[in-house]
């Protein structure tokens, strides 16, 4: 990717991996056709989609409700000058399954500040990139699976 730099791209299947082993990202959206970032508790479901809990009433679901978001997280070490960030793009949609609503709430994402208007939007990777930063990669190995982020 940028070897120069000492970063280094990351393949699918590692993003994936790595994106279950994070419990915080950030959403980045459009606020008044500028570029908004904000930070999210989310958890990655068993299709590898990533589901972030907000309150329905909150300026957020309104502004990714159907739209093309992209979700960042990343694990750095400033001491080593090493880790890793994963990129996700895709369409957040609300979840409005009521079963998956209910399972959600059970094993989803926590929420930051609980509401009885609380709502699951689910980001579908699209596109999912990621790098490895430093010389030594930074990238833990070990074993994550779908599901465990965010819990």
């Amino acid at each position: 990717m940028y070897p120069r730099d000492g970063i280094r791209e990351i393949d699918r299947q590692e993003c994936l991996r790595l994106l279950a082993t994070a419990h915080v990202g950030r959403i980045v959206h459009t606020h008044h056709a500028l570029p908004a970032v904000l930070p999210v508790a989310f958890s990655l479901d068993d299709d590898f989609s990533v589901v972030v809990r907000t309150s329905a009433l909150s300026p957020l679901a309104n502004a990714i409700d159907q739209a093309v978001v992209a979700f960042q997280t990343d694990e750095v070490d400033p001491s080593t000058a090493s880790g890793w960030s994963v990129l996700v793009t895709g369409r957040a949609t609300v979840v409005t399954d009521p079963e998956d609503h209910l399972r959600l709430s059970r094993t989803g994402p926590p929420a930051w500040r609980s509401s009885r208007h609380d709502v699951f939007f689910r980001i579908e990777p699209v596109l999912v990139t990621g790098s490895a930063l430093g010389a030594g990669s930074g990238v833990p190995r070990e074993t994550a699976r779908p599901g465990g982020a965010g819990r």
